[in-house]
């Protein structure tokens, strides 16, 4: 069964992109998180890594269909820390050097070919191209995950991507302002990790990416976790008002006990006796329910029981 991860790389590959704008702001955003650039004879070129072959043939068909870029497979290698296989790609000729011009990975001027960091605005200048370049980026280096439907907890909720450098990291907190999403950037090892982890900004994420399957997923969660959160907290409540209805109960008592081993209850006026004799014969009462018995308000129960302790203090 995929993990929440997948099911949200996955709707993005099924979605599809439509615009080559965006297919190019797609591609530039998933090499700056899953890939590197490469050389060879004179040439430049790009290696991409990643665990899931549906990914990999998603990439290599709109590469090779929509730019005429092939990719060769590079290498399989076993990844200990996730037990998976890890597929690298590669492709290094002129015509990957100029692509990687459009992607604005590379720049060429006088002084040669040199390689960019940041997020070029030309990139994405388009709303589409916003959304397509957020869709790359989770595609090659993001990852999602949700807290356990069964726990109580509020917390769990983490969606992060990873980025080579922090330049571009940077860059893509501030594509993800221009739609109103407020993430964090840290530096992890040699990464930099920009992440959030609010269940209403995910849900923003989500939202702007169009995964709309994930997005429902998510308020699914949310909506059971806060009416179990709920249903905790009101059984929370009645538990500590037991608890101290049963803590009173005891001081009340207590008090009743010392006055009667010492002077007895007759020697209370029959207002204090008769609020005495009915804590006595019911113990686990709430005050309320006392002063119903009695036919008094709970506030003229609450001056009874205090003048009683007051008594039994002074007796002590």
């Amino acid at each position: 069964m995929a993990n929440f991860t997948e099911e949200i790389k996955n709707e993005i590959m099924h979605n599809g992109l439509e615009w080559e704008c965006c297919k190019l702001a797609f591609t530039s955003a998933f090499i700056r998180t899953s890939g590197s650039i490469i050389s060879k004879g004179g040439n430049f070129g790009f290696e991409i890594v990643t665990e899931n072959e549906r990914t990999a043939e998603f990439l290599c068909d709109m590469l090779q269909n929509d730019f005429g870029i092939p990719l060769d497979r590079a290498g399989v290698e076993f990844d200990n820390f996730t037990g998976r296989d890890k597929l690298t790609f590669a492709c290094v000729d002129q015509n990957t050097t100029e692509f990687l011009e459009r992607l604005k990975i590379l720049r060429s001027d006088e002084d040669g070919i040199s390689l960019t960091f940041g997020i070029d605005e030309g990139l994405i200048a388009g709303d589409c191209c916003v959304t397509a370049y957020l869709k790359g980026a989770f595609l090659g280096g993001g990852s999602c995950t949700l807290p356990d439907e069964n726990s109580y907890s509020r917390t769990g909720y983490h969606f992060e991507v990873v980025f080579s450098n922090k330049i571009t990291a940077s860059d893509f907190c501030d594509l993800l302002c221009s739609l109103d999403i407020l993430a964090k950037l840290v530096a992890r090892k040699d990464s930099a990790v920009v992440y959030v982890k609010s269940k209403e900004v995910i849900s923003d994420l989500l939202n702007a990416m169009g995964v709309e399957n994930c997005l429902e997923k998510l308020n699914r969660l949310v909506e059971l976790k806060d009416k179990t959160n709920n249903v905790n907290r009101v059984s929370n409540c009645s538990a500590s008002n037991i608890d101290k209805t049963v803590t009173a109960s005891v001081a009340q008592i207590g008090a009743i006990e010392t006055i009667r081993q010492t002077i007895g209850l007759k020697n209370l006026t029959p207002i204090l006796f008769e609020v005495a004799e009915a804590r006595l014969a019911d113990p686990n009462a709430s005050m309320q329910e006392l002063a119903d018995r009695l036919g008094i308000t709970k506030s003229c129960l609450n001056h009874r029981i205090r003048k009683i302790i007051q008594i039994a203090g002074q007796l002590s």
